[in-house]
């Protein structure tokens, strides 16, 4: 484990202060109810004053959390804070109602259980251990429960005991939950967090060729103004060489730009054409052509019993995650890569590669996870975190796209396969 994520800062580690509010205004209600109930309605006599001054400096404490503290989410160390006031100020009513014998005293593991959901594991052991001493603490030491001392209710050692194991072992098993489903959610929501940067990038780059052509567009009256002003100009100096010299230069510049504002312009019309729609084959082979210009690796394209030559939307998401899984391929393959395509009426389907070692048998139950590593030391070296996969599948899979992983394909390494309905593309 590395200690040094213990106690994590980041933005998702916080609180919400109206969250701990309504919770602690219920809790100190309840509290006030209870002993009201013991007290009056079932005669049971305990130290009843105290009782009252503990709940009442609680109300104060959490008058001053909703009025004083103006921040709407409250970081790791400060919830951590009140959260351990909590804790005591519920142990000193277990001492004077009964100590581990109070049937509230399970209550004791909610400010733990809270810190494994919302706060830092660092925090929650800290919790932890603390709500473990003062259960062992309330288990010798305490006031007698309210009614024994009349015999109504006589508890063995042994009974003690077993409450104690009872509630640590609950404690335990709530905040090692607590830890694993907050910690995949904040994963998860970190990992949608990135996808979303990604496809909004995407369609940024999309949008900005358009712009680029109006702003050719645009900047064309402009730039032959200003030419036609710089000839006029060079007819009236005459022979001025040297003026001449830096008119001659702006009229060659403007040129220049008009002509790289040309190909903007002509690049883009193209462009438009192409993104309308595109052969799968089409746009496998353009993928597949960008990896060949940064790698000397052979990726192969085979285009088997492509009986249905679908058309589809050159959209942003099947570009990138088909780019991601081609890409891994490239990345994990020894010098080879193969995608087959295969289509009919009823299926469109890709099938990627590669003569690497293969999705190692620690990873092949949770791929497409995000934040995952092998513990495989031949992929160490290249194995990042499962976040690019995460991305490429969540995107392939909002495009109607059903993904397979396995362990070892055709060339001996990892095989992705990734298949639509046909129907899909044309509705």
């Amino acid at each position: 484990m590395n200690f040094s994520t213990l106690f994590r800062t980041k933005e998702n580690l916080n609180l919400d202060k109206n969250t701990l509010t309504i919770l602690r205004y219920i809790a100190i209600f309840g509290q006030f109810i209870a002993i009201n109930i013991v007290f009056f309605y079932l005669d049971l006599k305990f130290p009843l004053k105290e009782s009252y001054i503990i709940i009442f400096i609680g109300l104060i404490t959490n008058l001053y959390l909703q009025f004083k503290i103006k921040v709407n989410q409250l970081k790791d160390s400060y919830a951590s804070l009140f959260l351990l006031y909590d804790l005591f100020q519920l142990s000193i009513l277990l001492y004077l109602t009964g100590g581990i014998l109070n049937p509230f005293s399970i209550l004791l593991i909610i400010p733990t259980i809270v810190s494994s959901t919302f706060l830092s594991m660092g925090t929650t052991i800290i919790l932890g251990v603390i709500t473990s001493f003062l259960l062992f603490v309330l288990s010798f030491i305490y006031l007698p429960l309210p009614g024994l001392d009349k015999n109504i209710f006589n508890v063995p050692n042994f009974y003690k005991q077993g409450i104690l194991i009872a509630i640590f072992i609950g404690l335990v098993f709530l905040s090692y939950f607590g830890i694993r489903f907050a910690g995949e959610t904040k994963k998860r929501s970190e990992a949608l967090s990135k996808l979303q940067e990604v496809i909004s990038k995407e369609y940024e780059l999309e949008s900005l060729g358009g712009q680029a052509a109006a702003a050719a567009h645009s900047l064309g009256t402009p730039l032959a103004t200003i030419s036609v002003v710089a000839k006029e100009l060079k007819k009236e100096i005459g022979d001025d060489k040297e003026v001449s010299k830096d008119i001659d230069l702006l009229i060659s510049q403007t040129k220049r730009c008009s002509e790289i504002l040309k190909q903007i312009s002509k690049k883009q019309i193209k462009e438009d054409i192409f993104l309308s729609s595109i052969k799968f084959e089409d746009l496998l082979d353009e993928i597949i052509n960008s990896f060949k210009e940064t790698t000397s690796k052979d990726l192969d394209l085979r285009i088997e019993n492509d009986n249905n030559k679908i058309t589809i939307k050159r959209t942003p998401e099947i570009i990138y995650g088909l780019r991601n899984f081609i890409g891994n391929a490239v990345k994990f393959s020894k010098s080879k890569v193969k995608i087959n395509l295969k289509s009919d009426q009823k299926i469109v389907e890709v099938k990627i590669n590669d003569d690497g070692q293969g999705i190692p048998e620690d990873i092949i139950q949770k791929i497409g996870e995000p934040y995952i590593k092998s513990k495989s030391k031949e992929l160490s070296a290249n194995s990042g975190l499962g976040l690019g996969t995460f991305l490429g599948k969540t995107l392939l899979e909002r495009q109607g796209a059903k993904i397979i992983f396995n362990r070892n394909g055709e060339l001996g390494g990892a095989q992705v396969t990734l298949s639509w309905n046909p129907k899909f593309f044309t509705s």
